[in-house]
């Protein structure tokens, strides 16, 4: 019986360390959802877990943002692997008209391009959503030159960089 109950607290240790870590990638999770201003949420088109995924992924998102209007588009990658495929083109459309996203199916081995242009995209979503709430853009980090001279910009950056960054030992 002994090896019974040892064998019983393993399994008591080992669900706790797993709820533990759960909680941890949970927390961080929400913390970076809190700050984010948009969202890309991918998921495989060869792996219908990923996709699955979505869907909670998407609610979690809603829940700990405090904008509910954060755009968020639904990607479904690895297009160019049709002969894996375990996600359906129509699925990923689906639901994304459910969750009231945009959906978009890439490779992004065939075309970086498609990459850039989702970034775009929703980089513009974000800043629709900023000109809606009457926000203004925040002044860049960096003073932009008054002329158009490379050598001006280069100086600029070095000049925000020197001032802006502090020196290993600084931080302690």
């Amino acid at each position: 019986m002994a090896p019974f109950k040892t064998g019983n607290r393993a399994i008591f240790k080992v669900l706790l360390t797993v709820q533990d870590n759960l909680t941890r990638v949970v927390d961080s999770l929400s913390k970076c959802v809190q700050w984010a201003e948009g969202f890309l949420l991918v998921y495989s088109i060869t792996d219908y877990d990923s996709y699955q995924s979505m869907c909670p992924l998407y609610h979690h998102i809603r829940k700990v943002h405090p904008d509910s209007r954060a755009p968020v588009i639904i990607m479904g990658n690895k297009g160019d692997l049709l002969h894996a495929c375990q996600v359906q083109t129509h699925d990923g459309i689906q639901l994304a008209n459910e969750l009231g996203s945009l959906f978009l199916e890439i490779s992004t081995s065939e075309n970086y391009e498609d990459v850039c242009d989702v970034f775009q995209h929703l980089c513009k979503e974000v800043s629709k959503l900023h000109s809606l709430r009457g926000e203004r853009r925040r002044a860049s980090i960096i003073p932009w030159p008054r002329s158009p001279n490379m050598l001006d910009l280069k100086r600029c950056f070095k000049q925000a960089l020197s001032s802006k960054v502090k020196s290993p030992s600084a931080l302690g």
